[in-house]
C-alpha cells in the first residue's frame, strides 16, 4: 500500500511547523502567515535506519585556526560592511527595497574585482539585454564577467558545474525554482529549498554566494525567516528613492561586526563610496539656530556624527503630539526627564524629533544631544554650531557614560567643532584632542544651564 502523501505548514515570518493550519501563527502571533508545505513519504520500515556518517568527529585541538580566507570586492564601503572583505565559500544575502540599488551594487563589484577572478552573474529577473545596457551605464568592463538568464536551479547548478566560477551572483532568490519542488518561485518550499542547495554549493566548491533578496513592507526579508538563519551574512541596502544617499547595514555576519555600515550615492554613475559620512550627514546645518544638537553614535566599529534637531511648540489642544525620528517611547522618556529634571515644562507641548539624513539612532548616546536640542528649541536659544553632546540621560536626571568615547571624540574634534558637553564622572579618564573643550555635567539641570545658562529655578 503506497504511503499517504504527508504536509505540514510553515510560518513564512518565523519558520514555524505545524501539524495543522490555523489563522494565527502559535510562535510568532502573525495572522494568515501559515503556507501548506508537502513532505517527502515517509520511508520503508525495516532496517536498523542508522547511515554511515559523511564526516568523522575530531578533537577540538586537531581543527584548523586559520583565519578565513578573504578576498577584497574593490568597493571599500562593501568591505567594511564584510567585515574586510568576502570570505570565500561564504553565503551572502544582500535585501533591499525594489529599485534601492542592490543589482547595481553587485554588477560594479563585479568591475572592481581584482583581474583573474571568475564571476557568474544568473538574473532570473531581467533579459542579458537589459543587464548588458545597465553595464554600459556602469562602465562595467570585466573578461571574466558571465551572464546567465535563467529561473531552474538545476540549470544554475549545471553552468557552475561547467564554468567553475569563483563568484556566483543569484538575483533574485524569490524568482529561482528547483524542478525538485511542487510549488511556485518565491514560496516557502521553494525559497528553503534553493538556499539550502546554494548554501551546499558554496561550502563543498568553496564558491563565495551573492544573492539578492527582496523585502516586505514591513522591512524584512521576503519568505520564510529560516532563509536569513541560513546564510552567513544578511546585508539591508537602506535609503529612500527620492534621495541620492544609501546605507549598507549588516544585520548579520558570521565573519565580522554586526550593525556595521557603509555609506554610498547613488548618481548617473551609480553608487559612489561617501568615505566621510559624518561630513555628509552634518552638510547643510544651519548656523546658530535653535533646537538643533549634534551626537555622536557608534556605527559597528566606527563613530558617526548625527544632527537631531528638536521643535517644540504649544500644543493646540489638551493632548500633546510626539513626533519623532528615534525610538517613540524613548523620546517620550527624554521629554519627562527633561520637564521634572531639567525644569523645563514641555509636557503640554507638541514636540517633534527628527534625525537628519535617515540615520535610526537607537542607543542612548543621543540621549543628552535629544534633551538639548528640545530644551534650546523650548527657549529659543542657540546651542551654537560648534557644541556636540555624548552620554545617556537616567530617570533620576543623571547623565551616564556610553562606550568608547575616545574615538567619538576624536570624531568630533576632526570635524572642527570645539565643544562637547559629556558625563562628569568620567572627565579624567579622557583623552581631550587639541582644540576641544570638554563640559562634565552631572544631569540634565546642570547640562541646561552650561550651556543655555538656565537654571532650574528659573521659569
Amino acid at each position: 500500500m503506497a504511503n499517504k502523501k504527508r504536509s505540514v505548514y510553515v510560518c513564512t515570518e518565523c519558520g514555524q511547523e505545524t501539524a495543522n493550519w490555523a489563522g494565527k501563527c502559535p510562535s510568532c502571533g502573525t495572522w494568515n502567515s501559515l503556507k501548506e508545505l508537502a513532505l517527502d513519504s515517509a520511508p520503508a520500515r525495516g532496517g536498523s535506519g542508522v547511515r554511515a556518517a559523511r564526516h568523522k568527529p575530531k578533537r577540538m585541538r586537531e581543527l584548523d585556526s586559520e583565519a578565513e580566507i578573504r578576498f577584497l570586492t574593490g568597493i571599500p564601503e562593501f568591505d567594511r560592511v564584510l567585515g574586510g572583505g568576502a570570505v570565500l565559500g561564504s553565503l551572502n544575502l544582500v535585501g533591499g527595497a525594489p529599485g534601492i540599488g542592490k543589482s547595481t551594487l553587485l554588477l560594479q563589484m563585479c568591475a572592481q574585482l581584482e583581474p583573474g577572478r571568475r564571476v557568474l552573474y544568473v538574473t532570473a529577473e531581467e533579459s542579458e539585454r537589459q543587464l548588458k545596457l545597465r553595464a554600459q551605464r556602469l562602465n562595467v568592463e570585466n573578461e571574466e564577467l558571465y551572464v546567465l538568464a535563467e529561473t531552474e536551479l538545476e540549470s544554475v547548478l549545471a553552468a557552475v558545474e561547467e564554468l567553475s566560477p569563483e563568484i556566483l551572483i543569484l538575483d533574485s532568490i524569490q524568482t529561482v525554482a528547483s524542478a525538485e519542488v511542487d510549488s511556485a518561485p518565491g514560496s516557502v518550499s521553494q525559497v528553503r529549498e534553493c538556499t539550502l542547495r546554494l548554501m551546499r554549493l558554496a561550502k563543498e566548491r568553496g564558491t563565495t554566494v551573492f544573492v539578492v533578496g527582496h523585502i516586505t513592507k514591513e522591512g524584512s526579508i521576503a519568505g520564510p525567516k529560516v532563509l536569513e538563519h541560513m546564510v552567513d551574512c544578511v546585508l539591508y541596502f537602506e535609503g529612500e528613492q527620492s534621495t541620492s544617499f544609501r546605507i549598507l547595514r549588516a544585520a548579520k555576519n558570521r565573519f565580522g561586526s554586526t550593525n556595521e555600515i557603509g555609506v554610498f550615492e547613488m548618481n548617473e554613475e551609480g553608487l559612489r563610496c561617501v568615505a566621510n559620512p559624518s561630513e555628509l550627514l552634518l552638510s547643510g546645518r544651519p548656523e546658530n539656530s535653535p533646537g538643533t544638537c549634534v551626537a555622536s553614535v557608534m556605527e559597528g566599529s566606527r563613530p558617526l556624527l548625527a544632527e537631531v534637531q528638536a521643535l517644540v511648540s504649544p500644543a493646540g489642544y489638551n493632548a500633546a503630539r510626539r513626533s519623532n525620528g528615534i525610538d517613540y517611547n524613548r523620546a517620550a522618556m527624554l521629554l519627562a526627564v527633561l520637564e521634572k529634571r531639567g525644569g523645563i515644562p514641555v509636557g503640554n507641548c507638541d514636540t517633534y524629533i527628527n534625525v537628519v539624513g535617515g540615520l535610526s539612532l537607537d542607543e542612548p548616546a543621543a540621549d543628552l544631544a535629544t534633551v538639548l536640542a528640545a530644551a534650546s528649541s523650548y527657549l529659543d536659544r542657540p546651542l551654537g554650531s560648534d557644541l556636540a553632546a555624548i552620554g545617556e540621560v537616567g530617570l533620576a536626571g543623571e547623565i551616564r557614560s556610553v562606550s568608547n568615547l575616545n574615538q567619538r571624540l576624536t570624531e568630533i574634534a576632526r570635524l572642527g567643532f570645539h565643544r562637547c558637553v559629556i558625563p562628569a564622572h568620567v572627565r579624567h579618564e579622557l583623552r581631550c584632542p587639541e582644540g576641544l573643550e570638554l563640559i562634565p555635567v552631572k544631569n540634565v539641570g546642570e547640562a541646561v544651564a552650561a550651556v543655555l545658562g538656565r537654571n532650574r529655578k528659573q521659569s
